[in-house]
This record gives structure tokens, sequence and C-alpha cells, in this order.
């Protein structure tokens, strides 16, 4: 079982990810087999072969990364990843030919930003110096959509993790408030009772939720 992840980004959660999605194929391939790993019988599972083509800058080029180096110390481990990492190709194979589109892209959105002509641009610039040639002439709509596509969900995940952060500010901006004004009411000589009402009211929780907080912050 071969699996292959292209990476501009130099992370070592790729090898995370390439375990996820290592176990994510192979339950994948027992269901389409029905294969009963309850059973006595021993199960044929495919040999894993894992791929990184890492497509960024970089200056130390490993030329494997692994779970039990990279995350716990080298120290033997009830599982381990061993990720292949695969930087230029060669001889103008596909592998090279895909670098060099991805520096090409790059490039283009450098210039443009991640727009419509950036893509058409590497395209046609591709097709002239047969990189991917035949496969951009015969898929040219296809690889724009797609990849105009992937814009579309990086957009939404910058979205989603910009509403988080903001949501996280907002939470910790709330707490810091309820303790401030749980010190305060404190101060005023308000019993703990009556600042649990006043707490709940104002922040707008449960009389239960109101008495976890003002307990953990009575001084």
């Amino acid at each position: 079982m071969i699996l292959t992840e292209a990476q501009t980004t130099w992370t070592m959660n790729i090898i995370i990810r390439a375990l996820m999605y290592l176990v994510q194929s192979y339950h994948e391939y027992f269901e389409r087999r029905n294969d009963n790993l309850y059973g006595s019988k021993k199960v044929k599972i495919p040999k894993p072969e894992l791929y990184v083509i890492f497509t960024g800058k970089r200056v130390s080029k490993p030329e494997y990364v692994s779970l039990s180096e990279e995350f716990f110390n080298r120290e033997d481990c009830a599982i381990d990843v061993k990720v292949k990492m695969i930087y230029d190709g060669k001889d103008n194979d596909i592998i090279s030919q895909y670098v060099s589109f991805t520096k090409v892209y790059d490039e283009q959105v450098k210039l443009y930003g991640r727009t419509r002509e950036a893509v058409t641009n590497t395209i046609n610039i591709c097709k002239d110096r047969d990189v991917l040639k035949e496969y951009l002439s015969s898929r040219e709509k296809e690889v724009v959509d797609m990849m105009m596509t992937l814009f579309d969900e990086e957009q939404v995940m910058r979205a989603y993790v910009e509403s988080e952060r903001k949501e996280a500010a907002a939470e910790a901006a709330k707490k810091a408030a309820m303790i401030s004004a749980i010190e305060i009411y404190q101060e005023m000589g308000l019993p703990i009772s009556e600042t649990i009402k006043k707490v709940a009211g104002k922040y707008k929780l449960e009389e239960n939720d109101a008495e976890a907080w003002v307990q953990k912050y009575w001084k």
C-alpha cells in the first residue's frame, strides 16, 4: 500500500498525518474485503510505503523522518512510522515534473496571489516548458477547477481558524471580566451566595456554573 502526500511547508506533523492516512486506508481496505478482524484467521495486509514529496526550500533534507525519532526521542514505542522524503525526482520523471510545476505555481502566486490568473499562467508556462504537458493539455479545465476548489477550501479553513481565534479571545475576555467582578463583589463585602446570583445574571450563566466560577476564584 503506497501513500503519497505533497508538502510545501516543512513540519514533522507530516508523520502524524501519514499515520492517520495509513490507518484510514487500512480500515477501508479491510471493509472492502469484508475481513473479520475479530476472527482467528490471520488477515492479509499490504506492506505500507509512505512518501512525502517536499517542494519547499530547506537546507537539511533527511532521507527519512520517523515517529519514534521526532516525537519520542528515539525511544522504543508501541508503534513507529517511517516516511520516505522525496525532493526533486530524477531524469524528468513525473516527480521532478511535479516539483517543477509547484515552483512555477509559487512564482505565479507571488505575482498574482491565489487567483485563477495564477493557475492558468502556471498551466500555460508548464505546457510551454514541456512540464506535465500531456496531462495539462488533456485536463486543463479539470486542473483549474481542482486548484480553485483548493483555494476555496483554504479560505474556508482560514475563516474557521480566524473565527476560532476570535471566539477564544472573547472567552478569555469574558473569563477575565468574571474574575474581576467576583473580586469586586468580594471586596464590597457581598456574601458568596449573593455574588453567585450576580455573576449568573450578569454573564447569563446557569446558577451551578456561576457557583463553580465563584468558588474557584473566591479568595
